[in-house]
């Protein structure tokens, strides 16, 4: 956890740093330290330009893009843990369509400047989708097994594939703001605020509280809903709680930075090569994994390669090669 925290403030530095104009270290530490002491006088030795790039524009995208790696990382933790399904992500009950479909609506109806904004519209999408699948999936005739791995996967692929014909349907009708729309979808960091930081942080340790506090649970629901239930667990309340909770972070983090793949899927598999199944190592551990491997992406995308592309294209194309080389290993074994 240390040496994780440790990484995780370097690559912080190294990317507030990088990218068109270059910044000292020392400048950058006299700026935060500045600014954390809220000592005035202080600014006059200050480059005016050095301090408008780190707060107003660097800062503010680099710890939202940290902050939604962890909460994919955290989410894909969640949702491998309840559905007891290795190839699980934040995106198995078709969170990710829900928001990206609420974005659509707000992009082609010219929302992106008024305050009903694209980020409310996909946060609202996403969290239909997620009472929907439930709602499909939930039988009365048999409580218990209404929020089944089995019932929820299914029930979100079928809400899937509606809402990514709805999608394709607002893209034939979009005309010129097609391209808004394409754009999106491949996920950006660009322009962030210190709003969105906030937004995502409040989400996102109120996410890590609630997983922490039924970590115990989420290891004895992987024995299996008997040994489980025999255990004192309550299955439909810990499922429940923790299907919102993950679900809630995904749609958080669509809302805010578009569709990006790869994160909830990969990095919990990573973890586990150095924490085994337990989840109270396993949670912290991947919500620093996420951060990191997502600041870096986005580093890359925005300060090394030569023009800066979609970050959800980047992370599809490591992470896919990647995991599938993870899947074929294990089961080789």
């Amino acid at each position: 956890m240390i040496l994780f925290s440790l990484f995780l403030f370097l690559m912080i530095f190294l990317s507030l740093s990088m990218g068109y104009i270059r910044i000292p270290i020392t400048d950058i530490f006299q700026i935060l330290i500045t600014k954390t002491a809220s000592s005035l006088y202080s600014f006059k030795d200050i480059n005016e330009t050095h301090l408008a790039v780190i707060m107003d524009v660097r800062l503010p995208r680099i710890l939202s893009c940290a902050c939604v790696g962890a909460a994919l990382a955290l989410s894909g933790v969640l949702f491998q843990g309840i559905l007891l399904n290795p190839l699980a992500d934040p995106y198995t009950l078709g969170v990710s369509a829900g928001a990206a479909f609420g974005a659509c609506i707000a992009i082609i109806l010219n929302l992106s400047n008024a305050f009903v904004s694209v980020p409310v519209f996909s946060f609202i999408g996403a969290c239909l989708t997620l009472f929907s699948v439930i709602f499909l999936s939930y039988s009365p005739k048999n409580p218990t097994a209404g929020l089944s791995s089995n019932n929820l996967i299914l029930s979100g692929v079928i809400v899937a594939a509606i809402l990514s014909a709805g999608i394709s349907f607002l893209k034939f009708i979009a005309n010129e703001q097609v391209s808004v729309i394409i754009f999106w979808l491949m996920g950006s960091f660009a322009s962030k605020t210190w709003s969105n930081v906030f937004i995502i942080m409040i989400f996102l340790m109120a996410g890590f509280f609630v997983s922490i506090f039924f970590a115990r649970d989420l290891n004895l629901i992987s024995l299996g809903a008997k040994s489980a239930s025999s255990l004192g667990v309550d299955l439909k309340k810990v499922i429940f709680i923790l299907l919102l909770s993950g679900s809630l972070l995904a749609a958080v983090c669509v809302s805010i930075s578009g569709i990006i793949g790869f994160v909830g899927l990969l990095v919990p598999h990573m973890v586990r090569f150095i924490t085994g199944p337990d989840n109270r190592k396993l949670i912290p551990l991947s919500m620093l994994s996420g951060a990191i491997l997502l600041l870096f992406a986005d580093t890359i995308t925005r300060a090394v390669l030569p023009h800066e592309i979609p970050i959800g294209v980047l992370t599809a194309l490591t992470g896919g090669p990647v995991f599938c080389w993870i899947f074929k290993k294990n089961r080789f074994k």
